[in-house]
């Protein structure tokens, strides 16, 4: 947990030392992506890691350690089919250590919602993505 892990990494940095994160995510701040994450949740959402920031170094919680975080997001997108979201879906590990049965059955949810989507529907569709930052200074 990050309560272990922020002394720990204070530790091991210098006074100046730059912590810093990123986190690809899925902008579920589009209403499609965000009935996507319903049918199937994803482990990296803008709803959830803007929900997580208070768990960072710079925060509160890491305050005796670090200055205040400084946050930055980068919106971008990626060309996609249904069918390649899907193969991309079923990387991610969540999916790999579900049951083959129970992971085709929610592989298939998705199909279903994304064939129900007119955005998504037919042909290639941008995946909204951002890129997440998040960077503290040692104190």
């Amino acid at each position: 947990t990050m309560d272990l892990a922020v002394p720990e990494i204070a530790r091991v940095l210098t006074p100046g030392g730059v912590f810093a994160g990123l986190w690809n995510m899925a902008d579920d701040r589009e209403d499609w992506v965000a009935g996507m994450c319903r049918v199937c949740p994803q482990s990296a959402t803008w709803s959830i890691w803007t929900a997580g920031l208070s768990d960072w170094p710079g925060s509160a919680r890491g305050s005796a350690f670090f200055g205040p975080a400084s946050r930055a997001e980068f919106e971008h997108g990626r060309l996609r089919t249904a069918d390649s979201l899907i193969a991309t879906i079923a990387t991610h590990s969540r999916q790999l250590v579900m049951d083959p049965a129970e992971r085709g059955q929610q592989l298939d949810r998705v199909r279903d919602y994304l064939m129900s989507r007119p955005e998504t529907a037919r042909g290639e569709f941008r995946m909204p993505m951002l890129t997440g930052v998040l960077r503290s200074v040692k104190i």
